[in-house]
C-alpha cells in the first residue's frame, strides 16, 4: 500500500450533509411506505382528497426511498470510498456541492409535483420533463466529480468497489436520459417519445435497470468497501470480484422484459428477459458468496457487533431476493405471480431486507468516522434498531408472498362449466390480514429508522465534525 500524504485532506463535508439526509429521506420515505399500506387496509385514510390519494402518494414512496433515501446513500459512500481507496481529494468542491443541494431540490420538487398529479405516469420515472433534465444535469455533475477524482489518484489501483459505482453511474445516466425522451407540452405535461410497445420495453428496459443499477449496482460497491472494513477481513477473493462485476455488468440489461411477460411484446423477447433472468442467478450469487466469505475467520464479531450484522443480514437478502427474481421471470411462475402481492413481497425484500439494510450498516460505520469519534453513541440502540428492521422486513415480505401466491390461485381457479371460481371481490377481502401484517411490519421497520435518527442526532450533537486528515487516519 503506498504511503499516506500526510498534507492530503479529503472532502467530508459532503459526505456528511448526504449521510445524514439518508436517514432523513429513509423516514420520510418509509413514513409515507407505512401511511400507504394503511390505507389499503383503512381505505378512509386516502380522505377523499386528491393529494392524499393512494395513486398519488404511492410514487412519491418510491421516490423518497429509492432516490432520497438510497440516492444519499450512494453519493455519500461513493464520495467516501472512491477519496479513501484512491487517496485523493474530491476533483471539486463546489462541483460535490452542486450535487448535494440539486439532489435534495430534486426530491423536494418530487415531493411538491406528485400530490399535485404531475406525472408522466412511468415507473419509477413518473417526474415530469423540467425535473427530468435538472436530474440529468446532477447526475452528469456527479459523474464528473467521481471519475474525475478516479482519474487524479494517487494509488495505481482503482478498487473493485469504484468499478461497481462506476458502473452505476454511467448506466444510470443511459437509462434515465434513454427512458425520458418527451415532447414537452406545457411546463408540466409531457408525452413520451415512445409508443406503444416500443414505450413499454423502454419503460422496463428503464425499470429494472434502475433495480439492476441503482439498487444493486451501486449497493454491491457499498458492499465491497464496508464488510471489508467493518470485518476487518480482506475481501475473500479479489478474482472472484472482478468476475462478478463483468458477469453483472454483461446480463443485467437484458433482463427486463421479463416484466412484459404474456403481453405485446414479441414473444422472442420476453423469452430473452427470462433467459438473461436465469443467467444473472449465477454472478448474483457470486457476489453474495464473496461478500459472505469476507467474514471467514471473523464470524464470532457478529456476536458483538451489530453494524456488521445488518451488513451481513443484508448480503442473505440479497442472495434470497436475487433467487427470487430469476424465479418469477420464468413464465410459467409469472403466470401465477403476475399484477400479484407476491411481486410487492419480492421488491421489499430486496428493497428493505438489501438495499436499506446495507446502507443503514454503511451508515453506522460511517457517522463516527465522520464526526472524529470511536464508536456510535449507543450500541445497544444499533442491536434493537437490527431487530426491529430483521423481524419488520420478514413480516412484510411474508404476508405478500402468502397474499400473492393466494391471489394467483383464486384468480386461475376455474368452475367446471369454465366460468370463475372467485371474483376479484373475494379475492381483495381474503387479502386483507395479508395488508394489516404488512402495515404492522412497515411500522416496525420505521421504528428502527427512528431510532437510528435519535441515535444519530446524540451521537454528533456536540462533536465538532473530524479534521479531513489524511494523516491523522491509517490508509
Amino acid at each position: 500500500m503506498s504511503t499516506v500524504n500526510a498534507n492530503l485532506t479529503y472532502n467530508y463535508k459532503v459526505v456528511r450533509q448526504f449521510a445524514i439526509m439518508t436517514v432523513v429521506w429513509g423516514i420520510v420515505g418509509m413514513a409515507m411506505g407505512v401511511l400507504i399500506a394503511a390505507q389499503l387496509y383503512w381505505p378512509a385514510l386516502n380522505l377523499d382528497l386528491p393529494f392524499t390519494h393512494f395513486g398519488r402518494l404511492r410514487p412519491l414512496h418510491t421516490n423518497a426511498v429509492i432516490f432520497g433515501f438510497g440516492g444519499s446513500a450512494l453519493f455519500a459512500t461513493s464520495y467516501y470510498v472512491v477519496q479513501r481507496t484512491c487517496q485523493a481529494r474530491l476533483i471539486s468542491d463546489s462541483l460535490a456541492a452542486f450535487t448535494f443541494w440539486g439532489w435534495q431540490a430534486i426530491i423536494v420538487a418530487a415531493a411538491i409535483t406528485l400530490p399535485l398529479g404531475l406525472t408522466s405516469a412511468k415507473e419509477y420515472a413518473e417526474l415530469e420533463w423540467p425535473i427530468d433534465i435538472a436530474i440529468a444535469v446532477v447526475w452528469v455533475t456527479y459523474a464528473l466529480v467521481f471519475f474525475g477524482t478516479v482519474m487524479k489518484r494517487s494509488t495505481p489501483h482503482i478498487y473493485v468497489a469504484n468499478w461497481f459505482y462506476g458502473a452505476f453511474i454511467i448506466t444510470v445516466a443511459c437509462l434515465h436520459i434513454g427512458n425520458n425522451l418527451a415532447l414537452p407540452a406545457s411546463a408540466f405535461k409531457s408525452y413520451s417519445a415512445y409508443a406503444g410497445v416500443t414505450d413499454a420495453m423502454m419503460q422496463w428496459w428503464y425499470g429494472h435497470n434502475a433495480v439492476g443499477f441503482f439498487l444493486t449496482a451501486g449497493f454491491l460497491g457499498m458492499m465491497y468497501y464496508f464488510v471489508p472494513k467493518q470485518a476487518n477481513r480482506p475481501v475473500y477473493s479479489y478474482r472472484l470480484s472482478i468476475v462478478h462485476f463483468w458477469a453483472l455488468i454483461a446480463t443485467y440489461v437484458w433482463a427486463g422484459g421479463h416484466h412484459l411477460h404474456y403481453s405485446a411484446l414479441p414473444d422472442w423477447a420476453q423469452t430473452a428477459g427470462m433467459v438473461m433472468s436465469l443467467i444473472l442467478l449465477a454472478p448474483s450469487w457470486g457476489g453474495m458468496i464473496n461478500g459472505m466469505m469476507t467474514l471467514s475467520g471473523a464470524w464470532h464479531k457478529l456476536r458483538t457487533d451489530p453494524i456488521l450484522r445488518f451488513l451481513v443480514v443484508s448480503l442473505s437478502f440479497y442472495g434470497m431476493s436475487t433467487f427470487e427474481g430469476p424465479m418469477m421471470s420464468i413464465k410459467t411462475v409469472n403466470a401465477l405471480s403476475h399484477n400479484t402481492d407476491w411481486t410487492i413481497g419480492h421488491v421489499h425484500s430486496g428493497a428493505l431486507g438489501w438495499v436499506a439494510m446495507i446502507s443503514i450498516g454503511a451508515v453506522y460505520h460511517l457517522i463516527p468516522k465522520l464526526w472524529g469519534l470511536q464508536s456510535m453513541y449507543s450500541t445497544a440502540l444499533i442491536n434493537v434498531h437490527f431487530w426491529l428492521a430483521t423481524v419488520g422486513t420478514v413480516l412484510y415480505i411474508v404476508a405478500m408472498w402468502v397474499n400473492g401466491i393466494m391471489q394467483g390461485l383464486m384468480w386461475r381457479a376455474v368452475n367446471e362449466d369454465g366460468s370463475l371460481t372467485y371474483s376479484f371481490v373475494e379475492s381483495l377481502e381474503a387479502s386483507y390480514p395479508g395488508y394489516l401484517v404488512r402495515f404492522l411490519g412497515g411500522v416496525i421497520f420505521l421504528t428502527g429508522m427512528l431510532i437510528m435518527a435519535y441515535n444519530v442526532y446524540m451521537t454528533v450533537r456536540n462533536k465538532q465534525p473530524a479534521a479531513d486528515n489524511a494523516a491523522a487516519q491509517a490508509a
